[in-house]
């Protein structure tokens, strides 16, 4: 099983990475819409939501709910090379936790709660897929609306 989270898990950053690789340093701050998160934005939240799933998932305490708290720290960040090298550190934290933990642990349920409450812990890296795509498909709309084509995200 954790062979497979991994891989599931360096596939989710793959594509992330391969279907941003339009987007430079002086997109950073671009939006579509005002009040929307910028390119910088949209990168940083996938990063600290990578780590919010890692940081919850083992917690006695659980996922914190503070999304007010989680998005003032998102709109501080206004380099998109900052926020690729948080994704790199959440991935890699991500690889750590996997590796650190047992198949057994992995297996076990999440305490009741609103998020994956009573699921197996290893459901968390489909939450962290399915996240990940959906901010890659939002920022591939930036990049088109920049005049740029993003690459595609399966293939080199």
């Amino acid at each position: 099983m954790k062979d497979a989270l991994l891989v599931q898990l360096d596939n989710t950053y793959s594509c992330f990475q391969r279907s941003t690789g339009s987007l430079a340093e002086e997109d950073s701050n671009f939006t579509p819409v005002d009040g929307t998160f910028t390119v910088a934005n949209q990168v940083a939240h996938v990063a600290q939501t990578i780590d919010w799933f890692i940081d919850g998932v083992f917690s006695p305490d659980g996922f914190s709910m503070d999304f007010q708290a989680h998005e003032q720290k998102i709109r501080t960040v206004s380099s998109l090379s900052k926020a690729q090298d948080w994704v790199k550190r959440a991935v890699e934290n991500a690889r750590q936790l996997l590796a650190n933990k047992s198949e057994e642990e992995w297996a076990t349920s999440m305490p009741a709660g609103p998020v994956m409450g009573g699921l197996p812990r290893a459901t968390i890296f489909n939450g962290i897929t399915d996240h990940t795509a959906h901010h890659r498909g939002a920022l591939t709309a930036y990049a088109r609306a920049l005049g740029k084509t993003p690459p595609n995200p399966y293939v080199d």
